[in-house]
């Protein structure tokens, strides 16, 4: 047994093993020269030394291999242009797209690593540097590939875990899933199973938020991406915002918001200020690039159900994403975990599931399951998800006045959880990530990931930062994965766009 842990731990860091984006050119052949992009190369390899030795470094969005100045998610590894547009339009923002990221990582980082960065803390500096770079490699006929973003499945655990023949026991037991879903969405409202209090949340009032209507409709840059600017985004992620009705028997159901505690030593939930982390991401749909509004709900914990179970352990949560169309209205929702668990699509009547096969869907792949079809909230009214009491699992949508409930929850930027306050001994004033360098929340491991590897997602039902959302047990889907709803659904009609 021990020899068989021990292979099966090398087999799984060698697929997870990175390569030093440095070994390899462009980056390689620039810290040779005895020049301005020589000293720009260098000084970025002591930033990242600084930042690796801190043990503070960002993966929501990889580095790009060779090109280390730069950063990719999986949209804009999408969005590639065609090498004959490299040098246009597309290309130039294509590229600012990847230094965006790295601009904005690399400053999370900066903070977190604290005085270990400080021999590279001139911003402006790096700044200028990843601009001089980014114009000398404009050309480099590898960018293009070197620019990916590798997928959360472990083809060596799969192997290990001979997942060609363990994989029907899953199908099964997600299928039993599905149903037991199926079934609970079908009750009347005042059906649904009750272990305690119902406590209900809506989003607290923004403070001098400007009406929607009187907003400028977006442009879309030259990949066809929406400019949201400021004003509009927070209009948007408001009125969108749902409400919130939770089964509660004990604090572990309550909302709140993510903190160090015990001296910097765990993440914990702090149930006194209910928070919903939000962010603005995107997605392809009837070829169009449309934007989509991603909340994130934290609870303390998922307890335990008995003696043994394998789901239960510290922090939990829901995400729901809404996603609109080129009208800025919602076209269809979905929802997980924060561990990437528990995959459920609620279109609404503007869409409809695709007929016939799934491009690269196997037969057993765990697929798109509608539990109920919705109708987006009409004026004056918001979403108001039904949530179970400990699993926090969701039970129903439906859509309701929005009027001032029991609990108001405060709207926050998703990134906060990049740069927590961190009160440690060794820097009390510092900052650290809620999450660890392999994007994983520490101390959220559950019991499952001893049972589950073999479908090759690392450490099954842990939560888990943004971009490494692994959502199918059998097959592969990422949560951020930019064709899901293309190669999901289709309109049921003409999907108007105001421009």
């Amino acid at each position: 047994m021990k020899r068989g842990l021990a292979l099966f731990a090398t087999l799984a860091l060698a697929a997870c093993a990175s390569t030093d984006p440095y070994s390899m050119g462009p980056i390689a052949a620039h810290l040779q020269r005895a020049d301005a992009i020589g000293d720009c190369a260098r000084l970025f390899r002591r930033l990242d030394q600084a930042i690796e030795q801190a043990g503070v470094r960002d993966v929501q969005a990889p580095q790009v291999q060779g090109f280390p100045y730069l950063r990719v998610d999986r949209l804009t590894e999408r969005l590639a242009p065609a090498a004959s547009a490299d040098d246009g339009e597309a290309g130039r923002a294509w590229r600012e797209r990847m230094l965006a990221l790295d601009r904005e990582a690399r400053a999370i980082e900066v903070a977190n690593a604290g005085p270990a960065a400080a021999p590279a803390r001139d911003a402006a500096g790096i700044d200028d540097c990843r601009a001089r770079l980014a114009e000398t490699d404009r050309a480099s006929a590898s960018l293009s590939e070197a620019a990916h973003v590798p997928d959360d499945y472990s083809d060596a655990e799969r192997a290990f875990g001979l997942y060609p023949l363990t994989k029907f026991a899953f199908a099964s037991s997600i299928r039993k899933w599905h149903e037991e879903t199926g079934a609970l969405h079908a009750l009347p409202l005042a059906q649904l199973p009750r272990l305690g209090e119902s406590v209900r949340y809506t989003p607290k009032p923004p403070q001098l938020l400007a009406p929607l209507e009187t907003l400028p409709f977006p442009t879309v840059d030259a990949l066809g991406v929406p400019r949201l600017l400021p004003a509009l985004t927070e209009a948007l992620i408001a009125r969108n915002a749902p409400a919130l009705e939770i089964d509660t028997v004990d604090a572990n159901d309550r909302l709140g918001q993510l903190g160090w505690g015990d001296g910097g030593r765990h993440i914990v939930v702090d149930t006194t200020r209910p928070v919903a982390y939000a962010r603005v991401a995107y997605t392809r749909l009837a070829g169009r690039v449309v934007p989509q509004l991603v909340y994130t709900f934290w609870f303390p914990a998922r307890p335990a159900e008995g003696y043994f179970d394998s789901l239960a352990g510290n922090l939990d949560g829901l995400i729901w994403r809404v996603t609109l169309g080129p009208d800025l209205q919602p076209l269809v929702y979905d929802t997980i975990h924060p561990c990437g668990c528990y995959h459920l699509f609620y279109p609404t009547g503007r869409l409809h599931a695709r007929s016939g096969p799934i491009e690269g869907q196997g037969p057993h792949d765990e697929g798109l399951y509608v539990p109920q079809p919705v109708d987006a909230p009409r004026d004056g009214e918001r979403q108001l998800l039904h949530i179970a009491a400990r699993t926090h699992y969701l039970r129903r949508v439906s859509n309701v006045v929005d009027a001032p409930a029991a609990v108001a929850y405060e709207l926050r930027d998703e990134n906060d959880l990049r740069v927590l306050p961190w009160p440690n001994e060794a820097a009390p004033r510092g900052t650290r990530s809620a999450y660890g360098t392999d994007g994983l929340i520490e101390g959220s491991e559950r019991m499952e990931r001893f049972f589950f590897w073999p479908m090759g997602i690392t450490s099954p039902g842990q939560m888990r930062q943004w971009g490494h959302h692994a959502t199918a047990f059998v097959g592969r889907r990422h949560f951020d994965d930019p064709d899901l709803f293309e190669r999901y659904f289709e309109p049921s009609g003409p999907i108007a766009d105001p421009r």
